[in-house]
């Protein structure tokens, strides 16, 4: 096994950097020219922001191009560790971020906030637990070495899932903690991001192939600086528009972000030690964990605004677990790197 480290570019190598100067630009900005991000949040149709829609399908198409849904068929070969993943991420993640959701902000911080508020944080706590990292988990499986064509097994089975899934579990959830669901705006923003885009990137991929595999790796290369840029520029939007509550209610944003940090940490141990103990090797198990450990945050925060709005409560938890996804899991990819020898050789 190939212990040394992953060629890694320049914007992964640095990327809580970036992430936190775009952090503080969005609330600068949003701070400094309200008008402009009003402006720009009147500009939707049916419930969903124009321009933030553009930008996170300019993240997640690459993405969803690079996914080779044939690997499915590989599922059977060593289905130990994605029948892991499976339960960790559809019967586990979903229901314990809405249990911590509930647990501390109608809870341990009841005195804090406002029941009402409390509720529309909890759901955006709901809608960022049930949807699966697919996105950055490949950055996260690079810097732990991990198994590429596993990792691409277990992200096109939680796609797949997620198309059925993702709306069904969300709305059980929100019913549950007694917070009305517009079902048609939630089966629009499934069918937006997650249905269109999958199947814009499948046809996409079959076209490249049938000219030649070098062609997606060309492709993907073209595209990845518009897909940099468009997880850059949504992160100033999203602070942008969340500014003066950023900066009113500091507190708040720490409150929200306890269960969020909390649910990455049990969600990646439970995975990493579970794995662990199937003697899965470590080169699929730490990209597993880190799939449970993190959020398809762009999903979540794209369905929070459709559903809530983009100065919604929701929509401002959405934008907290981007706050502290990154740094959260950068930290549990050290854990991982660290803990490599207890697992088996892959």
């Amino acid at each position: 096994m190939n212990h040394s480290a992953s060629p890694l570019g320049f914007f992964e190598r640095y990327l809580s950097l970036w992430v936190a100067l775009c952090i503080a630009a969005g609330v600068g900005a949003g701070h400094l020219a309200p008008g402009l991000f009003q402006f720009i949040a009147g500009l939707e149709y049916a419930s969903v922001n124009l321009i933030v829609a553009v930008l996170i399908w300019v993240m997640i198409y690459p993405m969803m191009v690079n996914v080779d849904f044939s690997t499915l068929h590989d599922v059977g070969k060593r289905p130990k560790g994605l029948i892991i993943t499976f339960i960790i991420n559809w019967f586990v993640k979903p229901f314990s971020m809405a249990a911590l959701g509930v647990l501390f902000l109608q809870h341990v911080f009841a005195p804090f906030i406002p029941a009402q508020d409390a509720k529309q944080y909890i759901a955006g706590l709901i809608l960022l637990g049930t949807a699966p990292c697919t996105a950055m988990v490949f950055v996260w499986s690079r810097l732990v070495n991990g198994n590429a064509n596993y990792t691409l097994v277990q992200v096109s089975l939680n796609d797949v899932v997620m198309v059925v899934a993702y709306a069904p579990i969300a709305a059980f959830l929100l019913g549950v903690a007694d917070i009305t669901v517009p079902w048609e705006t939630l089966l629009l923003s499934v069918a937006l991001y997650v249905v269109i885009p999958i199947v814009a990137g499948y046809v996409t991929r079959r076209s490249l192939l049938a000219r030649g595999p070098e062609r997606i790796a060309s492709f993907l290369d073209h595209l990845k600086p518009y897909s940099v840029l468009g997880l850059l520029a949504t992160v100033v939007l999203l602070f942008g528009f969340q500014a003066e509550t950023l900066l009113a209610k500091p507190l708040v944003i720490g409150m929200i972000a306890v269960p969020i940090l909390l649910q990455s940490i049990l969600m990646f141990a439970l995975t990493y030690i579970w794995m662990c103990r199937a003697s899965i090797p470590h080169n699929v198990a730490a990209p597993a964990a880190l799939i449970g450990g993190s959020n398809f945050f762009e999903l979540a925060v794209a369905v929070a605004i459709s559903l809530f709005g983009l100065n919604s409560g929701a929509a401002l938890a959405t934008v907290v677990g981007v706050l502290v996804e990154v740094p959260a899991m950068l930290w549990l990819v050290g854990i991982a790197n660290k803990t490599r020898y207890r697992f088996s050789i892959s």
